[in-house]
């Protein structure tokens, strides 16, 4: 879901970018946004991947079931253009049509911007069964009921 329906409802044909984006890494990874969690890292898939393309180790986010079996300049390619379709700013972000002739040729492509994700950190923080952490791991309340 892109962050500007999420945070605001606005929805536009750029929501749907976004979610194809998020589509193309998990693809590329064989992981899923909504499912991934990395100790080392605090973000999301979306977060990873892109803490892994500034380092320049983009190729490390692909599934290990490929092996070595695909182009290395393809599937970076299809990195960068996951990633320039879930840059922050909608404006930013191309249109499907763009995404489409960006997949079929060889043109040069714009570096991404930073994406728009929400980082997991508060989500683990502290006992989520005590007072230490703020809400439980999935967010969901308790309410006792009790006799007066």
């Amino acid at each position: 879901m892109s962050p500007e329906y999420a945070m605001q409802g606005l929805f536009s044909v750029k929501s749907d970018v976004y979610s194809f984006g998020v589509l193309l890494l998990e693809v590329i990874t064989g992981r899923k946004n909504s499912h991934f969690y990395d100790e080392s890292n605090s973000s999301n898939l979306v977060g990873y991947v892109w803490d892994l393309w500034r380092e320049g180790r983009a190729l490390e986010v692909v599934d290990t079931l490929m092996g070595d079996s695909y182009p290395e300049d393809q599937v970076l390619r299809c990195i960068q253009i996951g990633l320039l379709c879930v840059q922050e700013s909608a404006m930013d972000r191309p249109s499907m049509s763009d995404v489409v002739f960006m997949l079929s040729n060889d043109t040069t492509l714009p570096s991404p911007k930073q994406p728009a994700f929400i980082t997991k950190e508060s989500y683990y923080s502290g006992d989520p069964l005590t007072s230490e952490g703020s809400h439980s791991i999935n967010e969901v309340t308790i309410t006792m009921l009790g006799p007066r």
